[in-house]
């Protein structure tokens, strides 16, 4: 909700923004405390919602994105059902990553 410079003759202005008000009735939010250890309770209509008392052992992933932090469920797949050629493609995308690291770290020293 915004002021806006109201019509003459008339009070204050107020404008709403649909967009918010599209997300908050397409989107569900709730406010959940979070323990001094970082744990968070999912509310239940959230974990009914995203069915996970229908998973074993449901995984979160979580990032952190311009100030938010973004959750979607993730399934962990052991490394054996993962081909070589895609192993080997991480690996040497981690490596080039760090030595992008170390490298900015020199320049700044």
């Amino acid at each position: 909700m915004k002021l806006c410079n109201p019509p003459q003759g008339i009070g204050i202005g107020l404008v709403f923004d649909n967009r918010i008000a599209a997300l908050q009735y397409c989107c569900m939010s709730k406010v959940v405390p979070i323990s001094k250890r970082g744990t968070i309770t999912l509310p239940p209509s959230f974990r009914k919602r995203m069915r996970l008392d229908q998973l074993d052992n449901p995984l979160m992933l979580v990032e952190e994105k311009d100030g938010k932090l973004i959750m979607e469920l993730a399934t962990a797949v052991p490394v054996r059902y993962i081909d070589d050629g895609t192993l080997e493609g991480w690996i040497a995308e981690d490596e080039a990553d760090g030595a992008a690291i170390r490298k900015s770290q020199k320049k700044s020293k």
